[in-house]
């Protein structure tokens, strides 16, 4: 009993010296005890969770796909490139727990693989219903599809500043042309297709899902600016905007928007522009997928609504913008290896 009353009067005495502290500390402590509270799989078991995977054919969606496999979740993936599916489906059969993965039949009911494009109405709404004839409904959208767009605005166009003048002066009909298709590219691969998901699956996740999940892999360039990058950031600024509006929107979905810097892999090689990468290589400085995916995993099972990749690199990037805006700006810079001419 003394050593009791002695802890309280202990802790009493730090609340008075440190209250900001004592304060934060507590708020740090009922954070995590609320999302225990709020886990997803006291509602949703792992092994009866409907997840759906689009752009799982490469990167982080087939990172995640591997994980929910792993853990015995029903998965569908969803990509472009059906050679390449067909190798992830493998992949994830193969890591399919023993008691899901006895006979062919329970892996063709637990893993499907449907090529189809997510910009596409057509090809997302057969891949609706298909889920629909096979599991009865979806829990967990992810979306991590998307393209990647490495040069200058005006580089696109055909001009080249040298000595702070243009080069050719003025641009021409094609130059502007060639801008808009680059930038409809991106548009497509990074606000069309989420958007085409949105409508597609929001209605459905809502109906056939008692805790419904969407998750969408953004990007640190979708919140901080950078040079090289304006078409892929607009873009993905956009797509990310507009699933913090259909939040807002549809509060009986627990929506997710995880936001990391640069992430190993190829991604930047088929650049709608046709950009060269500029920064550090990627696979030797880029946040591993595994690592991103299980984040991903670990936001929709808490129900957590933001989260930046590192998480001190990214609050840095974002808050530093707007206090110092220039630091920030110097920074990008050097980070892509851009100079103003």
């Amino acid at each position: 009993m003394d050593s009791l009353s002695a802890a309280l009067s202990s802790v009493k005495g730090s609340a008075v010296r440190y209250p900001l502290l004592v304060t934060l500390m507590a708020l740090f402590v009922t954070k995590r005890l609320w999302r225990l509270k709020l886990r997803r799989s006291r509602t949703l078991p792992r092994g009866q969770e409907r997840v759906l995977v689009v752009g799982a054919s490469s990167g982080i969606g087939r990172a995640i796909a591997h994980e929910y496999a792993a853990a015995g979740a029903l998965v569908c993936i969803v990509g472009r490139r059906e050679n390449e599916l067909n190798v992830v489906a493998e992949e994830c059969a193969n890591r399919l727990p023993k008691a899901a993965a006895v006979g062919s039949s329970d892996r063709r009911d637990r893993l499907l693989a449907l090529p189809g494009d997510f910009c596409k109405a057509e090809d997302m709404l057969a891949v609706r219903d298909s889920l629909e004839e096979k599991w009865g409904g979806v829990d967990t959208l992810i979306i991590c599809a998307g393209v990647s767009a490495l040069r200058p605005l005006l580089e696109v166009a055909g001009l080249e500043k040298v000595g702070g003048v243009f080069v050719p002066p003025k641009v021409d009909a094609s130059g502007v042309q060639r801008t808009v298709a680059a930038a409809n590219a991106a548009m497509q691969g990074n606000y069309i297709g989420p958007l085409v998901c949105a409508v597609t699956f929001i209605p459905f996740l809502s109906a056939t899902s008692r805790a419904p999940a969407i998750l969408l892999v953004s990007s640190l360039a979708a919140v901080v600016p950078a040079p090289t990058r304006s078409l892929y950031t607009s873009s993905k600024a956009s797509s990310l905007l507009l699933y913090q509006s259909l939040a807002i929107e549809h509060p009986s979905i627990a929506f997710s928007y995880i936001i990391p810097a640069t992430v190993e892999g190829d991604f930047r090689a088929s650049a709608v522009d046709g950009g060269l990468v500029r920064e550090a290589d990627p696979n030797r400085h880029g946040l591993k997928r595994t690592v991103v995916a299980k984040r991903c995993i670990d936001m929709i099972d808490h129900g957590e609504k933001a989260a930046f990749m590192p998480a001190w690199y990214g609050r840095v990037g974002h808050f530093g913008y707007w206090l110092a805006p220039s630091i920030i700006e110097w920074l990008a810079g050097r980070k892509y290896n851009f100079a103003a001419k």
